[in-house]
C-alpha cells in the first residue's frame, strides 16, 4: 500500500474504546478506518475481568502505597507489584502518582472517575440495543466479600465512603450472602453488593459484536503498525508500516501504546504507564457464581462467563517489554482457594495477561486538539471496559465540534494539558 487518502477519521486502536468510538463516528456519516497491528479487540480488551465497574471510583492507589512499597518490590506475586528492575523507570510516573495523591487532587481524581462511571451503564445500554446484543450484558449487581471479624470495620467505612460518592451499595450479612452465591463459603463473614453494576458474559465477543456493527456502517479495519505521524494543512498523514493514510482526523485510542504517537503529533509528552494485568480462565466453572465477587482480602475478582469463570486482577508494574509472569496468572487459582464450599477446577485453564494503559491521576484522556484534527481516547487504566461507551458518545460529538450534550460528563477533567 502506498499514499492512500482515507476520508474522514483514522481510528487508531481497534480495542474495545476504539471500536466503539468507530461506530459512533460512522453512524454521524464519517468515513471510518480502524488501524491495529493487531486483530480488533486481541489486546487488553480480550481478557479483562468483564466486569462494568461502576462502584469503582476511587483510584488504585492512595496514601498506604508508601507503606506497601517495600512489599511491591520483594513480593513477585503481591496484588500491587513493581518489578524492582523497571523501578528506575517507574519512578517519576509513581512521583506524579504521590503528587496526585494530595487532597486537593484526590477529590479531583474521584469526581473524574465518578462522572465517568455514573455515565457508564446508561451508554452501555444504549450502545448494545442499537446492535441488537442487549443479552451480553448481566444488570445483576456484584459483591465484595469479607472473611475476617476484623475487616468488618473497613468495609462499614468503605461502605460510607461510598455513600458519600453516591454508590448505590448495600451491605449484606453472611446469610445474605449465603442466600444469593449459596456454592460461597460459609466461612465468609459478609459483604457489600452493588446493584448499579453488572459484568460482560464475553468481553472479547463484545468487542467483534460492535466490530461487525461498525463494518455495517462502512467502517474499514486495516491491520498495519503506526510508525510515525504529522500534521498536514488538511489534516494527518499518519505513517505505517505498509504506507501511508491521511485523514482529516485522527483518534488515538492505541491504549497504553497512544504516548509515541500523541507526542508526534501534539508535541506533548503524556506520562503513560502500564498496570500489567493478569486472568486466569476456569473452562469447568460457569455456573459457579450468579454475578462478579470480589475478594476483598484477597484482591481479586471471578466473574462467571459464556466460556467458565475468569479471576482476575492485581495490578503489576513492569513496562511493556518485559515477559509475562504467567506464575501471576496461576496465583489467581490459589488466591481462590477456601472462597467456596469445594475449590474450583483448574482442568483446561488458560492464563493470560494484557496491558491496561495508566495516568498517574488515574483518569483518561478525552480531548480534541490541534484545531481538532487529533481526538485522544486514551488512559482509561483498569476501567476501559466500564467507561468504553460514554467516551464513545463523547468522542463522536468532539469530532463534529459539538458541545458535551446532557448526560456526559464535562470535558475538563480529561483535557491533554493538565500535563
Amino acid at each position: 500500500m502506498s499514499d492512500s487518502n482515507t476520508g474522514d477519521i483514522v481510528v487508531v486502536g481497534a480495542g474495545i474504546i476504539g471500536v466503539a468510538c468507530a461506530l459512533q463516528l460512522a453512524r454521524q456519516g464519517q468515513r471510518v478506518v480502524v488501524i491495529d497491528a493487531q486483530a480488533p479487540g486481541n489486546g487488553a480488551s480480550y481478557g479483562n475481568a468483564g466486569h462494568l465497574a461502576t462502584e469503582q471510583v476511587f483510584p488504585i492507589a492512595d496514601v498506604s502505597i508508601l507503606k506497601r512499597l517495600p512489599a511491591m518490590l520483594m513480593d513477585p506475586m503481591g496484588p500491587l507489584r513493581l518489578d524492582w528492575k523497571y523501578l528506575p523507570r517507574a519512578l517519576p510516573w509513581f512521583v506524579r502518582l504521590l503528587l496526585n495523591l494530595r487532597p486537593a487532587n484526590y477529590r479531583r481524581t474521584v469526581a473524574g472517575i465518578r462522572a465517568l462511571n455514573e455515565s457508564s451503564l446508561g451508554a452501555w445500554q444504549r450502545l448494545l440495543h442499537s446492535i441488537d446484543r442487549a443479552q451480553l450484558l448481566r444488570e445483576d449487581g456484584s459483591l465484595l466479600v469479607f472473611e475476617r471479624a476484623e475487616s468488618r470495620v473497613a468495609i462499614e467505612a468503605l461502605q460510607q465512603r461510598m455513600r458519600q460518592q453516591n454508590v448505590p451499595v448495600a451491605f449484606w450479612s453472611s446469610s445474605d450472602v449465603r442466600k444469593a452465591a449459596p456454592q460461597l463459603s460459609d466461612a465468609l463473614q459478609g459483604g457489600l453488593f452493588f446493584p448499579g453494576t453488572g459484568h460482560f458474559l464475553d468481553p472479547y465477543h463484545v468487542v467483534c459484536e460492535l466490530v461487525e456493527a461498525a463494518k455495517a456502517e462502512g467502517v474499514q479495519f486495516l491491520k498495519q503498525r503506526v510508525v510515525d505521524g504529522r500534521l498536514t494543512p488538511d489534516g494527518v498523514s499518519l505513517l505505517t508500516d505498509q504506507g501511508t493514510l491521511t485523514a482529516r482526523q485522527v483518534l488515538i485510542a492505541c491504549g497504553a501504546h497512544s504516548a509515541k504517537l500523541t507526542a508526534a503529533l501534539t508535541g506533548k509528552t503524556v506520562p503513560l504507564d502500564t498496570e500489567r494485568g493478569y486472568h486466569l480462565m476456569l473452562p469447568q466453572e460457569p455456573q459457579r457464581l450468579p454475578f462478579a465477587v470480589t475478594s476483598f482480602e484477597r484482591k481479586f475478582i471471578m466473574t462467571p462467563m459464556a466460556g467458565g469463570l475468569r479471576l482476575a486482577g492485581t495490578v503489576e508494574f513492569a513496562g511493556l517489554e518485559r515477559p509475562a509472569n504467567m506464575r501471576r496468572a496461576w496465583q489467581l487459582h490459589r488466591l481462590s482457594q477456601g472462597l467456596f464450599r469445594h475449590d474450583l477446577s483448574s482442568q483446561g485453564a488458560t492464563p493470560w495477561m494484557g496491558f491496561r494503559p495508566s495516568l498517574p491521576d488515574s483518569l483518561p484522556i478525552i480531548d480534541r486538539v490541534c484545531d481538532g484534527k487529533v481526538l485522544l481516547a486514551f488512559g482509561h487504566q483498569h476501567l476501559g471496559l466500564t467507561q468504553a461507551a460514554v467516551t464513545a458518545e463523547m468522542v463522536a460529538q468532539l469530532a463534529a465540534a459539538n458541545a458535551l450534550g446532557d448526560g456526559l460528563p464535562a470535558l475538563a477533567a480529561y483535557r491533554l494539558d493538565r500535563f
